[in-house]
């Protein structure tokens, strides 16, 4: 049986063991600075050591939970300054935390070393929360690599299992999954039937039925029965690769959002570190009164840190990439999460998208003193040597025993239809041109779809209606993309411009362009690209390999991952895992909360920074408010980012 990398493993502890001794060594220093802090407030240390004694008593009483706690963040500033890259929040925290405790030079002034150490402490304590909270935001989309299997049961001759790993399967073997085991390779079910737990590639609840003949894609979980699967793709080409692929790779495309705060970061400290210096010397050397403008730079310095932007911003961002892995929406990253949220015109494919991309009888129209159910037999009878996807759907449909051994002289017409003698009767089955070359008139029919006419010894017995079905919630999910604020919904298809009118107008479409080849549909997708205004975006929402193209030229391209094609989810930008389309509408979602949130982040702390900077500047602020401005704000950021993992009731 595969093993984990014992490597891998071994990384992965020392990690966890490294978060675990930061909270340890942490939890040590606030427990020591609790104490020093005590005995200087009662005056224990005044008593001990007399005036001016005490300061320096507790300067070094002071140091040893500063030290204990922030000599990490200590040895990053310095190891930055000897790259040339001093300016970062470390750099901040050290200038601001050294410098309080250098006011020891100046013993007329109040003490600072307990706001220095407390400085220190407290950015450790937000640092701390930080890991926590990535680390409970990561675990939603971690938990998508638990879908990658470590093996798959071959059968060998004498009729045992070897475990082989799911990278040396070669496409055609067949292998075997176990109740409880989850299936390693994409393939189709040759021997069996069971329940397929789908909810970590989906975020569907309900198991779905499987039997012999059903395709199945890897990552499912096998409930019930012991089935066979002949595989159809290769490992590395399979759901479960092409997923995992995706969710490792999300992180590195940012948003432009993100890429602002980052460029805004780079400006912004070096020159909130210009204006404290600035503030101090100038301060100093107009009136005299170092230590009070001193004091007044690093104060300003505390609270100029921008760790709640630079922490909080990615944080929403990748919390809300997270969430929507929950619903079985894939989002390739952070920055087509962004687009998502400002998408005010989608673009449908038809066929596949917003129908099930397969025939059925949706209507049985008998004459002549036939039934449903014996016109339905008649035409199953003749089609029973046919392929053809509507042959198919005609035996579907037809719920007897079809006994081929009634049937002789059978004929097809290519694109036309059928005939054959079945008990005896000659019986065509076809379209209305068939039916014009056997000298019989077709008569009309409301219902939309391909209508196929059935004569028997010259008699017209009715007329079945095939169509692709609409899915079931496609009509539910314009209407709530109509509520959610998209202006325009519009379907582009190939198809004949009957059925397309007949299926916009069930779903409450906008507008629907038919009979349209792959070029034609990027040819569509540029007018309406063109005739977007201000910072309204376009998607567009395909399953087909012909989808691709369109796919890569709209502002956001949505594939359907179920059962779409390799190109189409390569293409595209955000991938549907269950095909359903409300899962677009949910997308779009979780888009707009992730940018309400991102937004809301970076309008709080920039505004609680800037009112604590001016007070710092006029010396109103103390150290311990810039505490509040740096660490305050950045963990109250933090907890209004970890929303954007809430998708419960989207």
């Amino acid at each position: 049986m595969a093993t984990a990398d014992p490597k891998k493993e071994k990384k992965k502890r020392k990690k966890k063991e490294s978060l675990e001794h930061k909270r340890n060594r942490i939890l040590v220093a606030l427990g020591i600075f609790a104490v020093v802090y005590a005995l200087d407030e009662l005056g224990t240390l005044t008593a001990a050591f007399g005036t001016p004694g005490d300061i320096y008593a507790s300067f070094v009483l002071s140091l040893l939970p500063f030290l204990i706690a922030g000599y990490d963040v200590l040895q990053k500033a310095f190891n930055n300054i000897r790259r040339g890259k001093a300016f970062d929040e470390s750099f901040l925290m050290a200038v601001a935390t050294i410098g309080a405790f250098a006011m020891v030079l100046f013993p007329d002034t109040d003490p600072h070393m307990a706001e220095g150490a407390a400085v220190m402490l407290f950015y450790q304590v937000g640092e701390l929360f930080q890991a926590y909270a990535v680390g409970k935001s990561r675990k939603s989309i971690s938990a998508m690599m638990d879908i990658a299997p470590d093996y798959a049961n071959v059968e060998q001759a004498d009729g045992t299992l070897e475990q082989v790993f799911p990278d040396d399967i070669a496409v055609g073997t067949v292998i075997v999954v176990k109740p409880g085991e989850r299936v390693p390779i994409d393939g189709v079910i040759v021997e069996g039937e069971t329940q397929l737990d789908t909810a970590a590639l989906t975020g569907e609840s309900v198991p779905r039925p499987a039997k012999t003949g059903d395709d199945i894609i890897s990552g499912c979980i096998n409930m019930t029965g012991l089935i066979h699967v002949r595989t159809t793709k290769p490992f590395g080409e399979s759901t479960v690769a092409r997923v995992l692929e995706l969710v490792e790779n999300a992180s590195e495309k940012k948003a432009r959002t993100e890429n602002f705060i980052t460029r805004f970061a780079r400006v912004y400290t070096p020159a909130v570190t210009g204006a404290a210096a600035v503030l101090a010397l100038g301060g100093g050397l107009v009136t005299g009164a170092w230590s009070d403008w001193i004091l007044r730079g690093l104060t300003f310095l505390v609270v100029s840190c921008p760790c709640a932007l630079v922490i909080s911003v990615p944080l929403s961002f990748f919390g809300g990439i997270g969430g929507a892995s929950k619903l079985g929406v894939l989002i390739k990253g952070s920055n087509y999460l962004e687009t998502l949220a400002d998408v005010d015109t989608i673009v449908f494919d038809k066929t596949g998208t917003l129908t099930n991309g397969t025939f059925s009888v949706v209507a049985v129209h008998p004459e002549a003193g036939y039934t449903e159910q014996s016109l339905l037999e008649v035409a199953a009878l003749a089609e029973s040597f046919s392929d053809h996807p509507i042959a198919q759907s005609v035996r579907d449909a037809y719920q007897g025993e079809v006994d081929p051994k009634r049937v002789s002289d059978s004929a097809n017409d290519a694109g036309h239809g059928v005939t054959a003698t079945i008990d005896g009767k000659h019986v065509v089955v076809g379209n209305a041109k068939m039916l014009a070359a056997a000298g019989v008139e077709a008569p009309d029919c409301e219902v939309v779809g391909t209508i196929l006419h059935v004569l028997v010894d010259g008699v017209y017995a009715g007329h079945i209606v095939i169509a692709d079905t609409v899915k079931a919630d496609a009509e539910q999910t314009i209407r709530d993309l109509h509520a959610a604020g998209i202006n325009r919904t519009v379907m582009l298809t190939g198809d004949r411009e009957e059925v397309a009118a007949s299926v916009a107008k069930q779903l409450g479409l906008d507008e629907f362009h038919a009979q349209l080849l792959p070029g034609d549909k990027v040819e569509r997708v540029e007018a309406l690209l063109a005739a977007e205004s201000g910072k309204g975006k376009l998607a567009f929402v395909g399953d087909g390999i012909n989808d691709a193209p369109v796919l890569t030229r709209a502002d956001v391209g949505i594939a359907m991952g179920a059962m779409g094609s390799d190109a189409a989810i390569e293409a595209a930008d955000v991938v549907l895992m269950d095909d359903k389309p409300s899962d677009i509408s949910r997308a779009i979602r979780v888009a707009r909360k992730t940018m309400s949130i991102v937004w809301q982040n970076i309008i709080f702390a920039l505004g609680i920074k800037l009112l604590i900077l001016v007070l710092a500047a006029l010396g109103i602020a103390n150290m311990w408010l810039a505490v509040f401005g740096d660490v305050g704000v950045a963990i109250i950021a933090i907890l209004n980012a970890m929303r954007a993992m809430g998708v419960k009731n989207l």
